[in-house]
Order: C-alpha cells, then sequence, then structure tokens
C-alpha cells in the first residue's frame, strides 16, 4: 500500500500483492482454526462485539494517520502556492497541539463520561466530532483558527472513539482474551492508518503545481475522503451491541483505558 502511490493502484504489482496478501490471509484463518493452541481465537473475532470495534479501528485509522502525516504538509507549503501557511516545521506542530491535548484529556476522561453516557454512545459521538474536524480542514482551511479548531475537534473525537472501544472490547471476551482482543483492535487500526496514509497520498498527489506541489484541491479532496471515512465509521459503531455495559451505568470502566490511543499499544484488565 504505501508502493501504490509510485507503482499505481492498477498496476501488477500492486495487485499481485493484494492477491497474495488475500492468500495468506485464507491460509491463516485455516490453520489459525485447525490449531490447538491458536494465536487468535477465530470464534472470539466472530463475535458482533468484537468484529464491529474492529471494523470501527480500521476506519478510524485510516483517518487518524493519514491526518497527522498531511495537515503538516499543508501547513507547510508556501502562500505563494495560493493556498497554505509557509508555517516551518515547528509552528506547524504547534497546530498539533490542541489535538495532544484533547486527545489526552478526552481519553483520560472518557471512563467518567461512558459512566454516564455508554461506552458505546461514547463513541458515536467521537466519530461525529472527528468527522466534523475532517471536513473543516477539507473545506475551510484560510484562516489558522480553523485549522486550531479541527485540530481540537480530532483530538475530542480521537480520544473519546479509541478509549469508547477499549472499554467495549475488553468487556466483550472472556477476561483471558481480553489482551490478545485488545491488541488485534490496536493492530487493525495500525493496518486502517498504513491504508489511509497510501490512498490519501494518491489522491493528494494526483494532480501537481509546475513547481511539484500538490494542486490545492488535492487537499480538500484529500481530507473529505477522511472524513467520509469517518463517517462510515460512526455509522458502524451503531452496529456494536447495545445492552448492559455498553449504554448503562453498570459496567466497569477502565480506569486507564487512555492508553489504547498508543498505536501497537493493547490494554488488558487484570
Amino acid at each position: 500500500m504505501s508502493e501504490a502511490p509510485v507503482w499505481g493502484w492498477g498496476s501488477s504489482k500492486v495487485l499481485g500483492l493484494f492477491a497474495l496478501a488475500a492468500l495468506f490471509l485464507v491460509v491463516w484463518i485455516v490453520v489459525e482454526n485447525r490449531s490447538s493452541e491458536p494465536l487468535i481465537d477465530m470464534r472470539m473475532m466472530r463475535t458482533r462485539a468484537v468484529w464491529s470495534n474492529n471494523l470501527v479501528a480500521f476506519l478510524l485509522g485510516i483517518g487518524m494517520y493519514a491526518a497527522l502525516a498531511f495537515i503538516p504538509e499543508f501547513l507547510q507549503t508556501p502562500k505563494s502556492n495560493g493556498y497554505g501557511f509557509g508555517a516551518s516545521i515547528t509552528e506547524s506542530g504547534l497546530y498539533l497541539v490542541p489535538l495532544t491535548i484533547m486527545m489526552f484529556l478526552f481519553g483520560m476522561f472518557t471512563g467518567k463520561i461512558a459512566a454516564k453516557i455508554g461506552s458505546k454512545v461514547a463513541v458515536i459521538i467521537g466519530g461525529g466530532a472527528s468527522t466534523v474536524g475532517y471536513f473543516v480542514i477539507a473545506f475551510a482551511h484560510t484562516q489558522p483558527w480553523e485549522l486550531v479548531a479541527a485540530s481540537t475537534l480530532l483530538g475530542i473525537g480521537l480520544g473519546l472513539s479509541y478509549t469508547g472501544m477499549s472499554a467495549l472490547i475488553v468487556h466483550a471476551v472472556p477476561p483471558e482474551q481480553t489482551g490478545v482482543a485488545s491488541g488485534m483492535n490496536a493492530n487493525i487500526r495500525t493496518i486502517g492508518g498504513a491504508f489511509g496514509a497510501a490512498v490519501m497520498s494518491s489522491i493528494v498527489t494526483s494532480t501537481l503545481l509546475s513547481n511539484g506541489r500538490p494542486v490545492e484541491s488535492g487537499y480538500t479532496h484529500g481530507f473529505a475522503f477522511l472524513g467520509a471515512m469517518t463517517v462510515l465509521a460512526t455509522l458502524a459503531a451503531f452496529v456494536i451491541p447495545g445492552g448492559p455495559g455498553v449504554f448503562g451505568n453498570n459496567v466497569k470502566h477502565l480506569e486507564n483505558a487512555e492508553l489504547a490511543m498508543i498505536p501497537g499499544g493493547p490494554i488488558a484488565e487484570a
């Protein structure tokens, strides 16, 4: 996927590798189903609460990692190109500070928020906030405050969503499977990130100016794509099973669920 923007999405190399990956996936599933001690229990992966959370994680991952890569690129584009802010590396990083702070704060307090409204609702609200953030960057990116507002919304949305998913995953499986389930959720999120970054790169660089920089519409279409994927993630969150432990107040929410925001950092409830 990372080479697809260079080789071409329809090239024999990319299509061949996708086909090979699909073949290996089938083989892996067969082996796991037949193993007496599987690395991943396929019956667990078929559980609605697990696969629905994994689908949401994949779709949210598409947006998160691509945004962190391309927001600084957009900000650092010289104003002479008709868009961008000509920001330095340090200045572009400062625009992402609201995202970092909000993601940490809302991740830290999602347990208390979810105790009131439920983890599923927290994921849905988080997806909605992230969606607005992506569309703000796509269609309103001429003023610094617009980027700051979008960064803030993304931090709120991602903090709520990822932490809420962690609680849902942990409570959807038996205690002995929490580590595997939360680990797979983190891995699937990272796979979504790889896919999103590659697609975003193809969209942004599809049309270039004479100086080799992307046209403004490339970023508009790219961030709109991320927003659309987050809309799908929000809709997919409605498929997550409801009931006690999801909407109700009788669930024990994870005190350190904010650790789920760390890529590849699964959490497990002792």
